[in-house]
């Protein structure tokens, strides 16, 4: 049954019963007037929580509907459990947090509005979604009362851009020296497309030779993108060194495909420019940082190749300079003080290609310099891929965060999160570790000055 109901500044607002719950459970949908859509569903026993959910990146021509929880799953069950849930599309796709959070603030007073004040309201929201959750919990601390950030671009977008610039860089200047392909500022969407195409044509050719695969190998080392990072692959050895690589390989193609041209490209218009660099960077030493150096040397060895040699023409290639207005549009927009004032809980996968689990050691190094690491707890489970928690591992990570809300102190340990895991989903086994990442290859926080300038 369908009846309209009139909201302040919305159209489009319909209320349903949910299916197989009591008639007065509600399903609200609408549009702001930015555009975006909402999505609300509150349960009539409902605990007087709410979650506000932010969505991962959706680039320009995907579908961009509301959403209010990571799956359907999780849904069902929080909203058996009475919470209330709300999450809004944003007004636009790609790198859209200046859209996000005002999408995301209007979607909680409409829920205000209509349902009164929450006892509790904590915002979460995986990959993408965790730069805007973070932005909520760093810069609306009235709003929330703690934050959820699952898999989250929480480096912050300086630090991404700089990280992604570093793979293709290497591989132009070791597989492709002498052709002119862009890395950067691109015209439109088909000349991103075409830079591409023609550098994933270089890498494609390269993984057919011992020495083309070691170039990758170091190429992928700069971004740490891990051995295994998909669940569709066969997990390597541990000195597996061909096997990684090849699992390597199809990440950084899926890197060329999309990320490293076509959502630069969106995101530097937005920005207006450039907002990466590698002038002055040191390759030699963030290579050596590098979880995956031993994999670099060991293939560079089979190939009786010169890892040095191709360091130094790696650190001779001439550099890409930032645009320094994109950098401050950037840094205004995206980037982090690790100023937190509620607690947060981050988790990652320790395989996550997209968005490497460094990442989190980037936002601990803020939050520390900050004086806020007390609020900052961070878990990790041990699984291939982006975003890939099962809803249990899911739900046991929004109830730690509840635990430390209800008594003032972190209950995060693998035993904990794994038993609270089982009693919300027996199978599968959850999969939380014990793990603490190495340091993100180069942070920009806004908590380090010296991070401020290019």
């Amino acid at each position: 049954m369908r009846a309209r109901i009139a909201l302040p500044a919305v159209t489009l607002c319909a209320v349903t019963a949910l299916p197989a719950q009591a008639a007065t459970d509600s399903h609200i949908e609408g549009r702001l007037p930015s555009g975006a859509t909402y999505l609300m569903d509150v349960p009539a026993a409902w605990n007087g929580t709410v979650l506000l959910y932010s969505h991962g990146y959706r680039a320009a021509g995907w579908p961009n509907p509301a959403q209010n929880a990571p799956s359907s799953q999780t849904r069902d069950e929080l909203l058996a459990d009475g919470y209330a849930l709300i999450g809004s599309s944003y007004a636009t796709n790609g790198w859209a947090v200046t859209d996000a959070v005002p999408d995301q603030l209007a979607t909680l007073d409409l829920f205000t509005t209509r349902f009164g004040t929450a006892r509790r309201t904590l915002a979460w929201g995986t990959s993408y979604g965790g730069l805007v959750t973070t932005t909520l919990a760093e810069r609306h601390t009235d709003r929330f009362d703690g934050s959820l950030a699952m898999c989250g671009l929480v480096q912050g977008g300086v630090a991404n851009w700089n990280s992604t610039l570093d793979p293709v860089f290497a591989l132009k200047a070791l597989l492709a020296p002498g052709d002119s392909i862009p890395l950067t500022g691109f015209a439109d969407q088909a000349a991103a497309q075409s830079a591409a195409s023609a550098l994933t044509a270089k890498v494609t050719a390269a993984q057919q030779t011992d020495e083309g695969r070691a170039r990758i190998a170091l190429a992928a080392a700069l971004h740490n993108i891990p051995g295994y990072n998909d669940a569709a692959q066969s997990k390597p050895g541990p000195t597996d060194w061909d096997a990684q690589q090849a699992n390597q390989y199809a990440a950084v193609t899926g890197l060329l495909q999309l990320p490293a041209f076509s959502w630069r490209q969106e995101a530097e218009r937005r920005a207006g420019g450039n907002p990466s660099w590698n002038t002055g960077v040191d390759y030699t030493a963030l290579l050596h940082r590098s979880p995956v150096y031993k994999e670099v040397t060991e293939l560079y060895k089979k190939a009786g190749l010169s890892l040095r040699a191709d360091l130094t023409a790696l650190n001779r290639a001439p550099r890409i300079s930032a645009d320094p207005a994109a950098v401050r549009w950037m840094r205004d927009t995206s980037v982090f003080k690790g100023r937190l004032t509620d607690p947060q809980l981050n988790i990652h996968t320790t395989g996550d290609a997209l968005i490497p689990v460094q990442a989190e050691s980037a936002y601990r190094r803020a939050a520390a310099a900050a004086g806020t690491g007390r609020l900052l707890a961070q878990a990790y489970v041990d699984g291939p891929g982006h975003c890939t928690f099962t809803p249990g591992e899911i739900l046991a990570a929004l109830h730690t965060l509840e635990h430390r809300l209800a008594t003032g102190r972190w209950d995060t340990s693998a035993d904990a999160l794994n038993n609270r895991a089982r009693q919300e989903e027996p199978t599968p086994e959850p999969r939380y570790v014990t793990y603490r990442p190495t340091p993100y290859p180069r942070p920009y926080d806004l908590a380090h000055p010296g991070d401020a300038r290019p």
